[in-house]
């Protein structure tokens, strides 16, 4: 595990220039020489369109390592658009196509249809990667607070076919080839044990994790063992990146050490870091150090190895 000590004036700094640019969350203009595909239909599930958008760099020469991007919402808001209010599509202009994903919110549908339909858009991408330049071989994924609890559940449970659905291409993979976590929940039974004092509650009905599955989530405890990444953990899991806040209010940051704990156990790649005074994402998530560490982990990870020179 790793304590990631930014400095607080690049803290103030970011803020400030949040505040002043952006009083209000609004779509960023795309970067030039990003191509953009729009409401892409990869299901439907109960009478719901679930689409997608690619971005992805405009003249680049062959396959396209991919990431999918998955937004929060306390799993009961939030779109795709996110994606560029969240200003994860920088990451396109890398040498990568950022695929931000819809899915059934709470309100919808219980668990697991959420990570049903990731799975399914996973799916979709590798029926569809000649279409749009997609390596198959090289996909990852990417998530903050109830998407990074998805992302990771597509971590983790890769070949678990009770969570797979059946929203298409069946024949092909559901499995990524490495994600990146930003303070998603994990196990919801230990989220108020460990929450800190005034934030919060997670057992009552009315939280969003209830609400996911369908009940007091004390009162629901195999529901919730089966929204857990960590009860699929295996050796097997692809390399993961994991960042966190220690002062977040909503999600405790201890449900990040459970899983980097479970991870580390099982002997998967597995990279922590604790960032210190932050909380629930902001602009710590955002400042270029911060974007140098998730660039490093899928180029090391999405992207084929240089090949020496003899």
């Amino acid at each position: 595990m790793k304590i990631l000590r930014i400095l607080s004036i690049l803290f103030v700094v970011a803020e400030l220039g949040l505040s002043q640019t952006q009083p209000q969350p609004q779509r960023a203009a795309v970067s030039p020489g990003v191509k953009v595909d729009r409401n892409l239909l990869y299901a439907r599930a109960g009478g719901k369109d679930l689409l997608l958008d690619i971005y992805r760099p405009e003249n680049q020469e062959g396959l396209i390592p991919t990431v999918v991007w998955i937004h929060g919402g306390a799993f009961r808001t939030g779109n795709k658009d996110d994606a560029q209010t969240a200003s994860v599509t920088w990451l396109a202009t890398r040498g990568y196509a950022v695929v931000a994903i819809n899915y059934r919110l709470s309100f919808e549908a219980l668990f697991p249809a959420q990570i049903q339909d990731c799975k399914a858009a996973v799916r979709w991408l590798r029926a569809n990667a000649d279409a749009y330049r997609l390596d198959p071989n090289r996909i990852g994924a990417w998530g903050a607070s109830a998407g990074g609890h998805l992302a990771a559940m597509l971590g983790t449970s890769g070949g678990v076919q009770e969570l797979e659905g059946d929203l298409g291409n069946q024949q092909e993979s559901s499995r990524v080839q490495a994600v990146a976590d930003f303070f998603g929940p994990t196990d919801f039974l230990k989220m108020d044990a460990a929450a800190l004092p005034g934030a919060q509650k997670h057992d009552p009905a009315d939280s969003p994790e209830s609400q996911l599955v369908g009940g007091p989530i004390q009162e629901n405890k195999a529901k919730v063992a089966r929204a857990n990444p960590i009860t699929f953990v295996t050796r097997d899991a692809p390399p993961f990146l994991i960042l966190h806040g220690d002062q977040d209010p909503l999600v405790p940051v201890n449900q990040s050490e459970l899983l980097y704990d479970a991870l580390k156990r099982a002997g998967v790649n597995v990279t922590f870091h604790k960032i210190v005074g932050a909380g629930h994402g902001g602009p710590q998530f955002g400042i270029p150090i911060t974007r140098a560490i998730v660039l490093a982990f899928f180029d090391q990870h999405l992207k084929p190895a240089l090949k020496k020179e003899k």
